[in-house]
């Protein structure tokens, strides 16, 4: 009889310890998710406040910066915007299919054979390379050695170099987070391996291979240093992707850097500008990959 009244007390000591605890945990991840989210919305706020003026300009969206000077208020970031979509679509051409092929043998096939390690040993090294370290290698392989001219497609190779590992590491973990049971099903009904992983498992992980995708590609879109080494900036349009300057955002960004943005008001506006189109463009992208995996989520499409 006296027992109870003291586990009753010892069950409410444990649970009021709990709901402390509980709310404690709460609080401190709440109050961590706003410190995290503190900078990247005063940053966005700041770049918004002052790009807006530039980007709403008429001639913002339909001219180049070809013919104008550092001092002269005009123009726009075509160019830019033009090159820096080229150059990332040539760049996803090259890297994606290296990735997923990379990652679907490291997963499926052979990821535990000499072969499958030396793989993901190199993609380890990949993860590290410096954008600067990446542009080098090609110039020094590609155009000091083969004789490649310093184009577009240069950089795109250099910038593939960066977005191959996060790419692979992407789509290897969510490959592997696709149930066994999916695999052994198909099997069970007699589909060979290879339309399994093309029918069921890629489309099961696609969304989130989309968003590794996504992050690489946004990563590379906003890199500096593979330009300046391997093609340089233009302020004209140039279609010409193997040959000739080429105009960016990250380009047009360091350009009127060196036209004073610092004390020149019209460099400063054109600065703040492009980096804002960046942000903009980044998103677009991401918002387009998000409706396509969804698209083609297995839901929304037979998977067999």
């Amino acid at each position: 009889m006296l027992d109870r009244p003291l586990k009753a007390r010892t069950l409410s000591g444990v649970g009021r310890r709990r709901r402390v605890a509980n709310n404690v945990a709460t609080a401190l991840v709440t109050l961590s998710t706003v410190i995290a989210l503190t900078p990247l919305l005063w940053v966005l706020s700041s770049v918004i406040a002052k790009g807006f003026k530039a980007v709403t300009s008429t001639v913002w969206w339909t001219h180049s910066q070809a013919g104008m000077t550092a001092f002269v208020a005009g123009g726009g970031a075509y160019h830019a915007v033009v090159g820096t979509v080229l150059q990332g679509l040539l760049c996803a051409v090259v890297s994606v299919p290296i990735g997923l092929l990379a990652a679907i043998f490291l997963v499926e096939y052979g990821g535990e054979t000499i072969l499958g390690r030396l793989v993901t040993f190199m993609v380890d090294i990949l993860t590290g390379v410096p954008s600067i370290v990446a542009a080098l290698f090609i110039y020094a392989v590609g155009v000091g050695t083969l004789g490649f001219p310093r184009s577009e497609f240069a950089v795109s190779l250099a910038l593939a170099l960066l977005m191959l590992p996060v790419i692979v590491r992407a789509t290897e973990e969510m490959l592997r987070i696709v149930p066994a049971d999916l695999r052994e099903a198909s099997y069970a009904l007699g589909i060979p391996k290879w339309k399994t992983i093309a029918r069921v498992v890629i489309p099961t992980g696609l969304s989130g291979i989309v968003t590794g995708i996504m992050l690489a590609l946004g990563r590379v879109m906003g890199e500096t240093a593979p330009l300046l080494v391997l093609v340089g900036y233009s302020q004209a349009m140039n279609f010409n992707v193997v040959g000739g300057f080429l105009g960016s955002l990250p380009g047009m960004m360091y350009d009127q850097i060196s036209a004073g943005a610092g004390t020149n008001p019209v460099a400063a506006d054109r600065l703040w500008g492009a980096a804002l189109t960046l942000i903009l463009v980044i998103a677009v992208v991401n918002i387009a990959a998000r409706a396509v995996a969804k698209i083609f989520s297995p839901s929304r499409r037979q998977v067999v």
